[in-house]
């Protein structure tokens, strides 16, 4: 596959032919290598014909070698003569000799094929695991309808009395026959009709089963399938087999759990050739559901299957989901360069859009950049001489590493990454040590803390990436979350603490009731301990309306005045309107992180970020 040319993917339902088509061939047989010649055996699980050589340029039975061949399929052991890499990507097959379900579409939540027919996930797990009869067609017996369930006794009772008139059966087989009956235009505009009148619980099921049934239409999937007539067999380089030092062999689970499809798939084709009786086959119908359910999905469905040390086996979905899946692992958390790690410590004296980098990982970081300078300034010749210059790591390079991250945001991103502002731009600054350091207000976003957290460091390289974190992306602009619009950067712990302390106060503390000119008396007589920051007294305000200067004395304490000194007056928490309110502090109420919470959200809708 070229990989610049597709421009969207679409995950959707594989249909039985299009199955086909991805196959190079049939699996039958379950085994794997001969242990004698190491060789894979044909129609077998690693089989060369169908996957492809084992090594580059060579046929199984090695009457073509060499490049010369190429393309070329040997006549004795029909394996085409190719790169050995072709066993990453092609896949085979295996033909069911009987339908089975998917265990995503009927055990998921919601259970889509439950949906599709109406039936509870319950019955629908009955019907599939061979417990109860289902009616596809309830021919001309008025008794029966369809999709009704019948257990074993019931069924009886009706072929004795009606023989051949109706049609009723057990399995993915019956159910596939349901689905493949569906009309999904027709149910779509009844759904839509019967809507109009429910009410309640019903409403709720049917907007569900629509919103099912249009998932199908728009998408051009068909419900039928949902049951599955073969199995694709993913390749063998993605499911290896190795040999250890002891001659003995690791192999992946995935080749345990595809050698019970197999299998029981071949021991129930025997059981149909020599008609053996129905209760066996039904049970061998069952014993194959369950293998393909733990190939799938192992353990979705009762007990996982488990290998020697009783582990359960890794099943496909187990590859895809969860941190050490398939997108988790090695899709999003592949390894980047210009990128570096290190714990973080708090910096206070830092403005909130900067982080503190590093020396050495700076320089490491920017490397390239620094190089460009120092050959561009002159202090070396060409980039051999600049790159040299860089790992002696001379005085004019700490010069040249200044310049470079002046106007040059770098990524801090913190696992796990839950929204948005789970990664951030900053702007560097550098410091000493080996730990990076992030202003205590950007915490929050992060859920950091310093207690040995560590983060993330992202270079952005071209100028694009850098214009976009620096304006999209930049920690002073991401204030707000994105979910509510509530602020995010809220203060936490001493800066809580620090506020509570300033905005208390106590009766009976020193100073109590004195009266001061002005702010700045009162701050003296509390510089010179005259009086406490708790103590209740009394100042004089002086505030200007209408360019008249008119002045009231108020009752605070020191630590409400130098709380309220840096926030806006006009925040809404005092009613200005009232004459009596005009003189009032806007914090005059005990500040703890729900109230600053609130103050910085007024700050913000008020005069902006």
């Amino acid at each position: 596959m070229e990989f610049n040319t597709f421009e969207s993917i679409k995950i959707g339902l594989a249909s039985p032919e299009k199955i086909r088509e991805w196959s190079h061939g049939e699996v039958k047989k379950p085994e794997t290598i001969n242990y004698r010649t190491l060789k894979p055996e044909r129609d077998g699980l690693f089989c060369e014909r169908i996957f492809g050589p084992t090594k580059d340029w060579e046929c199984h039975c090695g009457k073509y070698k060499r490049i010369r061949y190429k393309g070329k399929i040997c006549e004795r052991c029909g394996v085409e003569v190719t790169r050995a890499k072709v066993r990453r990507e092609r896949m085979g097959h295996i033909e069911l000799a009987t339908p089975v379900s998917h265990i995503w579409y009927f055990k998921g939540i919601p259970s889509r094929m439950g949906l599709m027919l109406d039936i509870s996930p319950r019955m629908l797990e009955k019907v599939l695991y061979f417990a109860l009869y289902i009616v596809t067609d309830p021919g001309n017996v008025r008794e029966l309808q369809k999709k009704q369930l019948l257990n074993e006794k019931e069924y009886r009772d009706m072929r004795e009395k009606y023989e051949d008139d109706f049609q009723a059966g057990m399995g993915a087989e019956a159910v596939k026959k349901l689905l493949a009956e569906i009309d999904l235009d027709e149910l779509s505009q009844q759904l839509k009709e019967e809507l109009t009148t429910a009410s309640g619980q019903k409403r709720v099921r049917l907007l569900k089963r629509l919103e099912v049934v249009e998932a199908f239409r728009l998408s051009g999937n068909r419900p039928e399938w949902m049951i599955l007539d073969c199995i694709p067999v993913i390749p063998p380089d993605l499911r290896p087999m190795v040999q250890l030092d002891g001659g003995r062999f690791a192999t992946s689970d995935l080749n345990d759990l595809y050698r019970r499809v197999i299998n029981r798939n071949n021991r129930l084709k025997r059981l149909l050739e020599l008609g053996a009786p129905d209760i066996i086959v039904r049970n061998e119908k069952r014993m194959l559901q369950e293998a393909v359910d733990a190939l799938i999905d192992n353990g979705r469905r009762g007990r996982p299957v488990t290998g020697p040390n009783n582990r359960p086996l890794k099943s496909l979905s187990d590859m895809l989901k969860g941190k050490q899946g398939r997108f988790r692992q090695n899709l999003l958390g592949k390894r980047v360069d210009y990128s570096g790690r290190s714990v973080i410590v708090v910096g206070p004296e830092l403005k909130m859009y900067q982080c503190g980098l590093p020396k050495e990982m700076a320089l490491e970081l920017f490397k390239p950049f620094v190089m460009k300078r120092l050959v561009e300034t002159g202090a070396a010749g060409n980039i051999k001489a600049a790159r040299k210059a860089v790992e002696r790591v001379k005085p004019e390079v700490w010069d040249a590493l200044e310049i470079v991250i002046r106007n040059h945001p770098v990524l801090l991103n913190r696992a796990p990454t839950l929204h948005r502002l789970g990664i951030q731009a900053f702007e560097p600054v550098l410091v000493e040590g080996r730990a990076l350091k992030l202003h205590p207000l950007a915490c929050t976003p992060y859920n950091a803390d310093f207690d040995g957290d560590q983060m993330a460091v992202h270079v952005p390289l071209s100028c694009e990436a850098q214009a976009e974190a620096r304006f999209l992306m930049l920690a002073a602009g991401n204030l707000l979350k994105p979910s509510d619009g509530r602020p995010v950067t809220v203060p936490t712990q001493d800066m809580v603490l620090g506020s509570y302390y300033l905005t208390l106060d106590k009766d009976g503390e020193r100073g109590e009731g004195k009266i001061f000119r002005n702010f700045d008396e009162a701050m003296m007589a509390y510089e010179t301990g005259v009086i406490q920051l708790h103590a209740k007294i009394k100042v004089r305000r002086t505030l200007e309306f209408d360019g008249q200067r008119e002045s009231q004395v108020i009752e605070t304490t020191v630590g409400k005045m130098i709380f309220n000194r840096p926030i806006p007056q006009d925040l809404g928490f005092v009613d200005r309107t009232q004459p009596e309110n005009r003189f009032r502090l806007e914090v005059e109420f005990l500040v703890g992180k729900k109230q600053l919470g609130q103050i910085i959200d007024r700050c913000i809708k008020t005069h902006g970020v």
